[in-house]
């Protein structure tokens, strides 16, 4: 199961991980959100272990949202040695994040 990311633990689950960081940014009310919200949670199952998948709630935790000009939701951000290191905006099949994901590893 993806990960709740939230202003407050964000820099200790993401900023510090040794491991690839994938970053759901999303909202309740956000259609999109929806489609790709399974997704990410198939990646959290398949990639346990081996990458940090969370999600974090747009509405809930401005800061971080902000910190990373986060204007369209879904985007998808990751990471990797506490670096951004590539980003997808919108909603996209799970082989697209599945690649960028891979690349990472």
């Amino acid at each position: 199961m993806a990960i709740e990311i939230t202003d407050a633990n964000f820099d200790e689950l993401v900023i510090k991980s040794t491991k690839p960081v994938l970053v759901d940014f999303w909202a309740e009310w956000c259609g999109p959100c929806r489609m790709v919200g399974p997704v990410v949670e198939e990646l959290a199952k398949e990639y346990d272990g081996k990458a940090v998948i969370g999600k974090l709630n747009v509405d809930l935790n401005p800061g971080v949202s902000t910190q990373f000009g986060i204007r369209s939701i879904p985007t998808i951000l990751f990471f990797k040695g506490g670096q951004l290191v590539d980003r997808q905006v919108g909603a996209v099949p799970k082989s697209a994040l599945e690649t960028k994901l891979k690349a990472q590893l």
